[in-house]
């Protein structure tokens, strides 16, 4: 649920809304804030986090990929990708298979488990984005698609 801040006064003495974005920045902590919860609160019951989930998502999206390339994904470190993946394979929701050209690869597959958990998860996540680009009216998935990107080519820029 969205909070209702009054406009307090920022670092500077200047009020919030005399800095153009501070609205959005809000708006999209809280929309994070929603959207991963939804997750969360079923990754408990396995006793799994954030970064089990974004594993999880893109081995499910991308049968076979390495762990460098998750690594590259993810951006996190080895040492947290390994707990990660330890937690994973141990509880059966993937497993990492011999590359068929060099047997030292390491590719990582999402079992039938593992499958089913990031449907469920794709489901709970995908039932909250549809609710609110069908709000914003026609072509909505696609002003959302294209705000996003922006701001994930922004985070790139510096």
């Amino acid at each position: 649920m969205r909070q209702n801040l009054a406009a307090k006064p920022v670092a500077g003495g200047s009020a919030p809304d005399s800095a153009p974005m501070v609205e959005l920045i809000e708006a999209l902590f809280f929309a994070y804030r929603e959207f991963v919860g939804d997750a969360d609160r079923l990754l408990e019951a396995y006793r799994f986090g954030r970064a089990h989930h974004r594993a999880l998502h893109f081995v499910n999206r991308r049968p076979g990929l390495t762990i460098a390339e998750l690594l590259e994904i993810l951006q996190i470190t080895k040492q947290s990708l390994n707990r990660v993946l330890r937690d994973l394979v141990g509880a059966g929701f993937i497993e990492v298979r011999a590359g068929a050209l060099d047997r030292r690869q390491r590719l990582l597959h999402a079992t039938a488990k593992g499958e089913a958990l990031a449907a469920e998860l794709i489901a709970l996540q995908s039932a909250r984005l549809a609710r609110a680009v069908a709000a914003m009216g026609p072509g909505g998935q696609l002003q959302a698609k294209a705000f996003l990107d922006g701001v994930s080519r922004g985070a790139r820029a510096k």
